[in-house]
């Protein structure tokens, strides 16, 4: 495992690297009066492809590791991990036109991820089998279309929420390197080495992407880095609970918490003001933290300011999915208390999103 993570890492480095240097003219397109913006200069987004081209040589290394020289003891063989590359292409490639273009619409994208997910449900044979209560387990049983309509729901959203959430440096590469994290405990507590390979070559990929994204800020992920860590996880965490009668499904939701919950308070509030949910905007919660608590930051030049309140934001949303990544690692075959959990996330999100809205932050949080 330390190789392929290694390898997954030095590729995607490589990668960034040389598209930092080829894309920063291409950068210049790029609208400044947006209102996600938080940076000065031109700055490339396309580091989804970076993360990509690693993900894919690691999951080729896992296939044909006997042929290479290597034992990494995965049980992953082509026949395994074809799969998983041909799901991720529509979404991917996609959001990296997107990022380089900025014209594929909402609603293609949309599209395009419901497709990823779609071919998800039929080459993995992925399913939302139970919902970790005796009476509603049952009932899905007799209606197995319902199952397959919660994944497609789950797999085709998730990528959306990561692209919320994908606001500052570091922010949604390090969530999606904990999650995954999380899953390949779990995974290889149950001795599923395939699909603990599969999120391995993923986090092995983010790292390479992360040197240049955090702190500096040399490379964003844009669409294609937020869409493919949303359908590898989001299938990921479904596959595990499938294949595995001990793991609750509420392990995967308390882990996902955080950004599904952004996005569907996001859609909440954007729905009272009588706003389009694809229309974007500045009061995400990662946002209200770098407006109200992170100002504390002085120095002379402009830029070089903005990019140190920038880094200094993602630390507070890191922690606040520790506070559920933690929880959900301890008790992730226990579906009652990953529940009582997630529902205390949600109190506490909301309580924390009014109190910065309303200017009613504590003293200590500001330093």
């Amino acid at each position: 495992m330390i190789i392929l993570i290694l390898l997954s890492a030095i590729i995607s480095t490589v990668i960034s690297v040389l598209l930092i240097r080829w894309a920063r003219g291409h950068a210049r397109q790029y609208g400044g009066d947006k209102p996600q913006r938080f940076h000065t200069g031109d700055i490339p987004r396309v580091g989804g492809a970076a993360v990509l081209i690693g993900l894919i040589c690691g999951w080729l290394l896992t296939a044909f590791d006997q042929f290479l020289g290597f034992n990494l003891n995965t049980s992953s063989n082509w026949t395994s991990n074809w799969p998983w590359m041909l799901i991720v292409l529509p979404s991917v490639l996609g959001g990296i036109f997107e990022d380089l273009t900025q014209r594929v619409s909402v609603s293609y994208r949309l599209l395009l991820t419901a497709l990823s997910a779609s071919l998800a449900c039929y080459f993995l044979d992925l399913s939302v089998t139970r919902l970790g209560f005796p009476l509603l387990d049952s009932w899905m049983l007799q209606a197995p279309w319902i199952g397959i309509a919660l994944a497609i729901i789950a797999i085709c959203g998730l990528p959306h929420a990561f692209n919320i959430i994908d606001g500052y440096n570091g922010l949604a590469p390090i969530v999606a390197i904990l999650i995954s994290f999380a899953l390949i405990h779990v995974s290889l507590q149950l001795g599923d080495r395939q699909l603990a390979a599969i999120l391995v070559a993923l986090s092995g990929a983010t790292f390479g992407f992360l040197v240049w994204n955090y702190p500096r800020g040399l490379i964003f992920a844009g669409d294609g880095g937020a869409y493919l860590w949303g359908i590898i996880i989001a299938a990921g965490s479904i596959a595990l609970v499938q294949r595995h009668q001990e793991v609750s499904p509420w392990f995967p939701m308390l882990l996902l918490i955080y950004p599904v919950w952004e996005t569907i308070f996001s859609m909440y509030r954007k729905w009272v003001r009588g706003v389009s949910p694809g229309v974007a905007d500045a009061l995400h919660f990662h946002q209200l933290i770098y407006r109200r608590i992170v100002r504390g930051v002085f120095h002379d030049d402009e830029s070089r300011r903005m990019l140190m309140r920038n880094n200094r934001t993602s630390p507070y949303l890191w922690s606040f999915t520790l506070l559920t990544v933690a929880p959900a690692v301890i008790f992730w075959n226990n579906s009652w208390v990953l529940l009582g959990f997630c529902v205390l996330f949600v109190l506490t999100y909301v309580s924390a999103y009014l109190m910065l809205v309303r200017f009613k932050v504590p003293n200590w949080l500001r330093h």
